[in-house]
C-alpha cells in the first residue's frame, strides 16, 4: 500500500507537470490520475520519474521480442517464494520515494548483468548482478559477506547472520521471463535472509519500459 505521505506529497503535481511536458498535439500521460511524476535520487542526483509524454511512443526494441527460448527465458510464477511479496510499479515508486526522502532501511536492486543495466535501469536502484551472490558463478564467501554487511546492513556473529537490522531489498530484472532476480532472491533465502524483507518487482524492465517510465544509465 502506498504511504499517505507519498500520496499527499505528489497530489497536485499533475497540473504543473502536464503543461510543462505535454506538447500541443499530445494528451498528458500520468502515472495515475492524481500522480504525474516522482522525484528520486540516483547517485546523488535528483531524477524525475514520469511516463513518456509522446502519445505515439512505441515499445523499446530491447523488450519487443515475444519468444525468447525457454530455457532459460521461461515465464516466472507470480509468487517467487513463500513470504516474498510481489509488487507492481506504484509500490516500486513508493519504495523509491521513501529512499529518496532518507529512509536507509530500503535498497532497490537491479539484479541484471552489467551489459543489460547499461541499456537503462530504474532511477534509485543499484546494479548488483545475480552472479555476485552465486558461488557457482565465481562469487566467494568473503565478497558475499561484504555485500551482506556493507550494503544490506546485516551483521555476522561467530559465523551466524543476524538480519534484525537488515534492509528491505526490492529486486527486479528484465521482467516476467527473466530469472536473474528470482535467482538472487533464492540465494538470499538460502543464506537466511528474512522473506518479509524481500520484495520482487516481477514486471521488471519489460513492464517499466512498456509503460514509458523514466530510466537512467548506471
Amino acid at each position: 500500500m502506498i504511504g499517505n505521505k507519498f500520496v499527499a506529497g505528489i497530489i497536485g503535481l499533475a497540473a504543473f507537470g502536464f503543461t510543462a511536458v505535454a506538447s500541443a498535439d499530445d494528451k498528458p500521460v500520468g502515472i495515475t490520475s492524481s500522480l504525474m511524476s516522482v522525484e528520486v535520487m540516483h547517485n546523488g542526483t535528483a531524477v524525475e520519474i514520469m511516463r513518456n509524454q509522446d502519445n505515439a511512443n512505441e515499445v523499446n526494441p530491447s523488450f519487443a521480442l515475444t519468444s525468447r527460448p525457454c530455457p532459460p527465458f521461461c515465464i516466472q510464477p507470480m509468487t517467487v517464494a513463500t513470504g516474498v511479496e510481489t509488487i507492481g510499479e506504484i509500490e516500486m515508486l513508493d519504495y523509491l520515494d521513501q529512499m529518496s526522502k532518507g529512509d536507509e532501511s530500503i535498497l532497490v536492486i537491479d539484479s541484471r548483468t552489467p551489459d543489460w543495466a547499461a541499456r537503462g535501469m530504474i532511477p534509485g536502484a543499484i546494479n548488483l548482478p545475480w552472479t555476485q551472490l552465486n558461488m557457482g558463478k565465481g562469487a566467494d564467501p568473503i565478497s558475499i559477506a561484504d555485500i551482506f554487511t556493507l550494503q544490506f546492513n546485516a551483521a555476522e556473529f561467530d559465523g551466524l547472520w543476524n538480519f534484525s537490522n537488515a534492509k528491505t531489498l526490492v529486486l527486479y530484472c528484465n521482467g516476467m521471463w527473466c530469472g536473474q532476480s528470482p535467482t538472487n532472491i533464492k540465494a538470499l533465502l538460502a543464506y537466511g535472509y528474512p522473506a518479509h524483507k524481500i520484495k520482487w518487482y516481477r514486471g521488471g524492465m519489460q513492464s517499466w519500459s512498456n509503460l514509458g517510465l523514466t530510466t537512467v544509465k548506471p
